[in-house]
C-alpha cells in the first residue's frame, strides 16, 4: 500500500474515527521512502552525548548491585538509569 492508497482508505473513515493523515506528512513519508536504504539508516540514528557514560571506553562491575549503585551516584536522572 503506498501513501495515496493509505490516504484514500483513511478518507472513507467516519468522522468519529481517526482523522486523515496530513498531506505534508504523506509527502515527507514518500520522499523518505524513495531514498536508498543506506541513506535512511544514516538518518535514522541520532547520536546523543551521554554525560559520564561516553567519557570512558568501557566500565566493568563485579555485581549488578555495584553497577546500579554507580549509575545512581554518577549519572544524571534524565538518562533513566535510576531506580523507580
Amino acid at each position: 500500500m503506498d501513501a495515496h492508497e493509505l490516504k484514500e482508505s483513511r478518507e472513507g473513515n467516519r468522522a468519529d474515527e481517526e482523522p486523515a493523515i496530513p498531506p505534508e506528512w504523506l509527502a515527507e513519508f514518500e520522499a523518505a521512502a524513495r531514498r536508498p536504504l543506506e541513506t535512511r539508516f544514516r538518518y535514522a540514528f541520532i547520536h546523543t552525548h551521554k554525560p559520564v557514560m561516553d567519557e570512558a571506553p568501557f566500565r566493568a562491575f563485579e555485581t549488578t548491585a555495584e553497577y546500579r549503585r554507580w549509575c545512581e551516584e554518577n549519572l544524571p536522572d534524565w538518562l533513566g538509569y535510576g531506580r523507580i
